[in-house]
């Protein structure tokens, strides 16, 4: 059977406590090409961090119980041994981590952290390292990389620190690319640069890129396919084009109507979602969504309440995992409400 480059199969991620089972990630399953970029959205604790780690094999060596699989390249990642995966992790497969100033060690120089990346992968001599990591600096846009490369990462911006991240993560030609939030707490312009960053160097490497965000902004920007995530399950996935300009789910619709828009009144509030996600250790028996959705009154038979529903197709081409009739609905995404034909 063909799978595509990066195939995740009902991956699930638990961690036991003293109170229950954390189910951090359930049953879920996505692709994505060479080339292609995956953008994950979603509220804090919905679990985009986590099942992306796994791909990492970031949960070894913890209480983590990891089930499911992991197709990349051909190869299951989770049933390699841990030197298997540490030879692919940091080479095949890196991440830029959401907190730059605490991923990068305050007390070593950013050359030294950078190069130590491509050393542990490759066979060449310190000298070698250090002029690849000057180049990588020039690459991601530090300027005067030759001299910067001797820095400590208090000395650089936010945004001068992610793009040192940035060109840690790619010291060694990845083939996926992991983002885990990497414009959070840059301003707009920097944001922008950061993303344009993104964009040319994963058509420069052909990388495949996956895009953990909660912002939709950053999704419309720069994401083939989206998958939306609430409490540890898929809720809707399919094509950016698609889902967002026919979003099929109460979730999404939330999110999409609490970004703020600066053509319309300045007196407009906005619109969040009411009520908090569901406590990971006592999942409902219905749709997780349940509680803050006003729209399972149109459900007959208190479905939403008791019983699950399976993410499957929707007719615009991609999946959700909700009982609403589509019949019954219709989502403006210029006026941002929903309108329900039911009685």
């Amino acid at each position: 059977m063909s799978r595509a480059f990066l195939s995740v199969e009902n991956l699930s991620v638990n961690f036991p406590t003293s109170d229950g089972i954390v189910r951090a990630t359930d049953d879920l399953s996505y692709t994505l090409e060479r080339g292609q970029t995956l953008g994950i959205v979603g509220e804090s604790g919905s679990g985009k961090s986590v099942s992306s780690s796994a791909i990492l094999g970031l949960h070894r060596n913890t209480n983590a119980h990891v089930s499911g699989a992991i197709w990349f390249g051909g190869t299951n990642l989770l049933a390699l041994s841990d030197d298997e995966m540490r030879e692919r992790r940091g080479k095949e497969v890196a991440m830029i981590f959401q907190d730059p100033l605490s991923a990068l060690h305050p007390y070593y120089r950013v050359g030294d952290q950078i190069s130590e990346a491509h050393l542990a992968h490759n066979r060449v001599s310190k000298r070698a390292a250090r002029a690849r990591t000057i180049e990588m600096l020039a690459r991601v846009g530090i300027p005067q990389p030759d001299r910067r490369v001797d820095d400590y990462p208090h000395q650089f911006s936010g945004g001068m620190r992610q793009r040192v991240m940035i060109a840690m993560a790619l010291i060694n030609d990845p083939v996926l690319l992991i983002a885990d939030e990497p414009t959070t707490a840059l301003d707009v312009t920097v944001q922008a640069q950061i993303l344009d960053l993104l964009q040319d160097l994963q058509k420069e490497f052909d990388t495949a890129l996956i895009m953990i965000t909660h912002d939709l902004g950053v999704i419309a920007e720069i994401a083939d396919d989206v998958l939306v995530m609430y409490a540890g399950r898929a809720v809707e996935y399919g094509s950016a084009r698609a889902l967002l300009s026919q979003p099929a789910m109460p979730y999404t619709w939330g999110l999409i109507q609490s970004i703020p828009d600066v053509s319309r009144s300045v007196d407009l509030p906005l619109r969040p979602i009411p009520g908090n996600p569901p406590s990971l250790l006592n999942q409902p028996a219905g749709c997780p969504f349940y509680a803050r959705c006003d729209y399972s009154k149109f459900v007959a038979d208190n479905r939403c309440a008791t019983e699950l529903p399976e993410l499957a197709p929707a007719s615009y081409g991609h999946l959700k995992r909700c009982h609403l009739k589509e019949e019954l609905s219709v989502y403006d995404t210029q006026l941002a409400v929903v309108e329900t034909g039911a009685n």
